[in-house]
């Protein structure tokens, strides 16, 4: 890992001025961002901290239970480091308009970017250009596997399968031995990590099943059928919030809910208050304000003095309990959870 870090910098001394310095004459001027601090701050070092724009690419839209958190913890750097920062996500979720959004911020060449990598094979060519670019990546969310061999400066967030397996876990020690695996987005890395890690740590039978995370009723209706044609299942799992409220909805229409023990990836008011009730077993916080506060705050770190974090950075999985529900709620409610 210090090779890599060694061979980057030397890399970046020897073509010229590098991405630091690229920021220090001017390619920080390329566009205003929408979230500039109100104080500069940062004195010193090779460029202004009120040059410096950061853009978040992310395979998800602002709008978005989970996203929202994001974009908040990216404000919040923004404004306490006194950069730009902008967000930009898509919606529906969608391979090749991703691609077209995160080809479009390359070419603006900003000073840094934050990036979910959710398709390797589609968004790794352009994460590499980006790269070769002299703009510095560092990968959140999505992408774990991937973030060194794509040239990335460091990643931040939770390893899936292992999520999936505690989660496994704490459903085996409440008793269930057949669960449901409720899909969102079937064919998204990350959650297919998610449902095998807990397939793995349940030690018991696992069903998957896919539904259409984009349309909430479709996906209700989905769970309903789910719900009927596996009356054996004692438990079930989503893997996030387009999964979950909908599956509470289901659980309360089949009139399963309390005899199946249910749990979920990701955080949302009515999962929060499903958790306090004791409608939910747990659900899991793999911290997404954290993972974007931190991804700005190491490009800007990285940008102005040239200076990066060794190695991942592990966000989750944090769980949320009946016993631990209430304080998540307030942070909640201030878009911090």
């Amino acid at each position: 890992m210090i090779e890599r870090r060694i061979s980057r910098r030397n890399f970046l001394k020897a073509s010229g001025i590098g991405v630091a310095g690229a920021a220090l004459f001017g390619v920080a001027g390329c566009g205003g961002g929408q979230q500039r601090g109100g104080q500069q701050g940062g004195a010193g070092g090779l460029v202004s901290r009120g040059d410096i724009r950061i853009v978040m690419m992310t395979h998800g839209p602002a709008s978005d239970p989970f996203w929202s958190v994001e974009k908040t913890g990216a404000d919040q750097a923004a404004a306490d480091l006194g950069i730009d920062v902008e967000y930009r996500g898509p919606k529906p979720f969608d391979i090749p308009v991703i691609q077209h959004l995160y080809e479009s911020v390359v070419a603006t060449k900003p000073d840094g970017i934050a990036a979910t990598v959710v398709d390797p094979d589609a968004l790794g060519p352009i994460i590499r250009k980006a790269v070769s670019q002299d703009i510095p990546v560092v990968m959140f969310n999505s992408g774990r596997e991937d973030w060194e061999k794509l040239g990335a400066l460091t990643y931040i967030g939770q390893t899936e399968i292992e999520a999936g397996i505690e989660a496994g876990k704490r459903m085996a020690e409440a008793g269930v031995t057949n669960a449901l695996c409720i899909n969102h987005q079937q064919g998204v890395l990350p959650l297919d990590q998610r449902c095998s890690g807990f397939d793995k740590g349940l030690g018991g039978s696992v069903k998957q099943v896919a539904v259409n995370g984009d349309d909430p009723t479709a996906a209700e209706n989905g769970i309903k059928v789910a719900l009927r044609q596996n009356p054996d299942a004692n438990g079930m799992i989503t893997l996030g919030p387009a999964g979950a409220d909908p599956a509470l909805k289901a659980l309360k229409a089949s009139g399963k809910m309390g005899s199946l023990k249910f749990g979920t990836f990701d955080l949302s008011p009515s999962i929060l208050n499903a958790v306090k009730d004791g409608e939910m077993l747990f659900a899991i916080d793999q911290e997404p304000f954290l993972q974007a506060y931190l991804a700005v705050t190491f490009l800007t770190t990285y940008i102005q003095y040239g200076l990066t974090a060794i190695g991942e950075v592990r966000t989750g999985p944090a769980f949320v309990t009946k016993e631990n529900a209430q304080q998540v709620i307030s942070l909640s409610k201030q878009g911090i959870r």
